[in-house]
C-alpha cells in the first residue's frame, strides 16, 4: 500500500471517529436542551404569542378566564395589550420606581463592595475581615427571612424607631417606602458583589502596585489607574447581575415597598392574581425582559473583552 493511500485511510478513520464523537456529544446534550425547551422555552413562547393576541390553542383557557384579553381578531397580531399597559396610569410610576431602585441599589452595592474589596486588598487586618464577614452574612439567610427581619427592624415598633424615639428623635417610618426596598436590595445583593470584586482585586499582582508606589504614585492614583482598570471586568459583571436581579425582584419590594407605585415584580403578580388580567401581566414581564436584555449586553461585552484580552478570541 502506498503512502498516499495510507494517509487517506488514516484521514477517513479520524474523520469517522470525529463524526461519531459529534453525534455522541449531540445526544448527550439533547436531554437538558429538551427539558429547557419544554418547561421554559414553550411557556415563554406561548406567553409571547398571548401578548400579541393569539388566544387560541393552549392559550384558550387563560383567555377565557382572564379579563380584558385582547384578541388579534383575524389580524396577524395586535399590540393592543401593550397599549393598555402603557396607557395605564400606574405604569409610569411602576417603571420609574423599578428603574430608580435598580439604579440606586446597584450604585450602593458597587460602592460598598469596591470599598470593602480595596480595604481587604490594601490594608487587610481585623477590620477588613470583620467587614467581609458581615457583608457575607446575607448569603446564608433566605431572602424571605431577610425581608421580614428588615420589615420588623425598620417598622413602627421595631428597634430602629424605638431607639430614635427614646432619644427624642421623631423620624418617619422607613417601611413601605422606596428607601426600604433599596436597603433590602443592597443587603441581599452585597455578598455576591463582595466575592466577585474581592477576587478581582486579589488577582492583581503585587508587582504592579509596588511599581506604581516606586514611581511615586499615591494610594488614590494607584486605585484609579491600576486597581480599578484591572478589576473592571468583575465590576461590570457585578453591576449587570445586581441591576437585573433587583429589577426582577419580588420578595423585597413585596415586604418592604409601598402598594403604589411599586416595582414590576409585585405589579406583575397583582395584575395576574388580584386583577385577573394575565395578558397585561405578561406584557409587563416582557417589558422587564427587554430592559434586562439591554443591561445584559454589558455582561456579554465584558465577557467578550475578557476573552479577547486573554487571547481566547
Amino acid at each position: 500500500m502506498s503512502t498516499a493511500t495510507t494517509n487517506q485511510v488514516a484521514k477517513e478513520s479520524f474523520g469517522s471517529k470525529d463524526s461519531k464523537l459529534s453525534v455522541l456529544g449531540f445526544f448527550m446534550a439533547l436531554p437538558p436542551i429538551l427539558v429547557l425547551g419544554t418547561f421554559i422555552g414553550l411557556p415563554i413562547g406561548l406567553a409571547f404569542f398571548l401578548s400579541l393576541g393569539y388566544t387560541g390553542g393552549l392559550n384558550e383557557v387563560i383567555s377565557i378566564i382572564g379579563q380584558d384579553v385582547r384578541a388579534r381578531d383575524g389580524k396577524l397580531f395586535t399590540l393592543q395589550a401593550y397599549q393598555d399597559v402603557i396607557k395605564d396610569p400606574r405604569f409610569l410610576g411602576d417603571l420609574r420606581t423599578t428603574l430608580l431602585v435598580s439604579l440606586f441599589a446597584t450604585i450602593l452595592v458597587l460602592f460598598f463592595s469596591i470599598g470593602i474589596g480595596l480595604i481587604q486588598r490594601l490594608r487587610g487586618g481585623k477590620l477588613s475581615s470583620l467587614l467581609t464577614a458581615l457583608s457575607l452574612t446575607p448569603l446564608f439567610i433566605p431572602v424571605v427571612i431577610s425581608a421580614w427581619a428588615l420589615y420588623t427592624f425598620y417598622g413602627g415598633a421595631g428597634l430602629y424607631q424605638t431607639l430614635l424615639k427614646s432619644f427624642g428623635f421623631d423620624v418617619p417610618q422607613i417601611t413601605s417606602t422606596v428607601v426600604a426596598i433599596v436597603i433590602g436590595s443592597v443587603w441581599t445583593s452585597l455578598p455576591f458583589a463582595i466575592l466577585m470584586i474581592t477576587s478581582g482585586f486579589q488577582s492583581i499582582p503585587n508587582a504592579l502596585i509596588e511599581a506604581a508606589q516606586d514611581a511615586g504614585a499615591g494610594i488614590v492614583t494607584i486605585i484609579r489607574t491600576v486597581m480599578l482598570p484591572l478589576a473592571f471586568i468583575p465590576i461590570v459583571i457585578v453591576a449587570t447581575f445586581t441591576s437585573i436581579g433587583v429589577m426582577g425582584s419580588f420578595t423585597i419590594p413585596f415586604f418592604l415597598g409601598p402598594n403604589q407605585p411599586t416595582m414590576f415584580g409585585v405589579e406583575i403578580t397583582n395584575f395576574f392574581t388580584a386583577y385577573n388580567r394575565p395578558q397585561q401581566s405578561i406584557v409587563m414581564a416582557f417589558i422587564v425582559f427587554l430592559a434586562a436584555s439591554g443591561i445584559a449586553v454589558m455582561y456579554i461585552w465584558a465577557n467578550f473583552r475578557s476573552a479577547k484580552e486573554s487571547g481566547r478570541v
